[in-house]
């Protein structure tokens, strides 16, 4: 792997809800090298789009810390500061609320680039601007400068999102729930244009996603990691993860996954949990947060320790007892 780009280090992010201190991430490690596809995915609430947020700046750590080319996003300043805010760009799983709705296209495009001296002179930003509304497939480009965004449809829009981010020519995307909004007919387009961006202008790639089939098509030659109630339980290639999973909690989502033929999705083994409820972050379990509705729970072990992530078989890091019991 290449020299790490983003580096979590036991990052954890607190709210306080009703006077009560919940805990959204807990306890996070991880190395993001630079050009990675790399998909977070878990239930709702489970954290990943806190940490996301925290990659991208837009929420501070309560413990730990994030380090951009070795550095901490939360004391870096001046040249180094700027680095990181135009390094790290975040696109939105709304583009129709995360775009301005009084201005066109070019305006919206035009912004960053002018303000950051990107570009000087209305000729010039202009020809930058078609140059990324090409990249990300919104030809031909003299047809969107002058519309707005609800002249759009929701994948044009997320398109739009995508090329503002690319205006101040980023090192790292953080892409949440990007393509949940559009048709499953243009998640396809839309990942393969995130995946294009890795090729030609070397940007790395954190997708967020709750569809692990997504994540499976996404990061295919990448990473995907698997969070639960804050921590992350298990992270690794994506193909092993997905072809030979560790954690009890990744093997019960890909079961859930359907296949293309529907007798294959009928006769494919699912894999029961003891518990359909998915605890509170008011109300934690003890040990390892999954023991309630693990199929595979092993008594008091799993209720008191919190198992470490640690690695386990076929390249993956896993944080369960019985899967580095097994191994031993």
């Amino acid at each position: 792997m290449s020299e790490p780009l983003i580096t979590l280090e036991h990052v954890t992010r607190t709210f306080t809800v009703k006077g009560q201190t919940i805990k959204a991430v807990d306890d996070v490690n991880l190395t993001i090298p630079q050009g990675e596809m790399l998909c977070l995915v878990g239930e709702s609430g489970c954290g990943k789009t806190t940490t996301g947020k925290m990659i991208a700046g837009l929420l501070p750590t309560s413990a730990g810390r994030i380090l951009y080319h070795g550095k901490d996003i939360a004391t870096i300043a001046g040249n180094d500061r700027k680095a990181y805010r135009l390094g790290v760009q975040m696109v939105h799983q709304d583009p129709y609320a995360s775009l301005n709705p009084t201005q066109t296209i070019y305006d919206i495009l035009a912004a960053p680039l002018q303000h950051h001296g990107f570009t000087r002179g209305e000729y010039e930003t202009k020809r930058r601007i078609c140059h990324l509304l090409e990249i990300v497939d919104l030809t031909p480009p003299d047809d969107f400068l002058e519309k707005y965004p609800h002249q759009l449809s929701g994948g044009q829009r997320q398109r739009v999102s995508v090329a503002r981010a690319l205006t101040v020519l980023p090192t790292f995307i953080v892409a949440d729930e990007a393509v949940s909004m559009v048709d499953v007919s243009i998640r396809i387009s839309l990942l393969n244009m995130f995946a294009r961006l890795k090729d030609e202008m070397g940007v790395g790639v954190l997708l967020i996603t709750h569809d692990l089939a997504l994540a499976k098509y996404f990061a295919w030659e990448g990473r995907i990691g698997v969070m639960y109630l804050g921590r992350l339980v298990e992270i690794g290639p994506a193909r092993q993860v997905v072809e030979h999973p560790q954690h009890p909690y990744t093997q019960v989502l890909l079961s859930a996954i359907p296949e293309a033929d529907p007798d294959a999705t009928r006769a494919k083994p699912r894999v029961a949990l003891r518990s359909t409820d998915m605890p509170s972050l008011l109300r934690l379990p003890t040990g390892c947060t999954f023991h309630p509705r693990c199929p595979v729970f092993a008594g008091e072990v799993c209720e008191n320790i919190v198992p470490p992530l640690e690695k386990a078989n076929w390249g993956s890091e896993a944080a369960c007892h019985l899967v580095h019991a097994n191994e031993s």
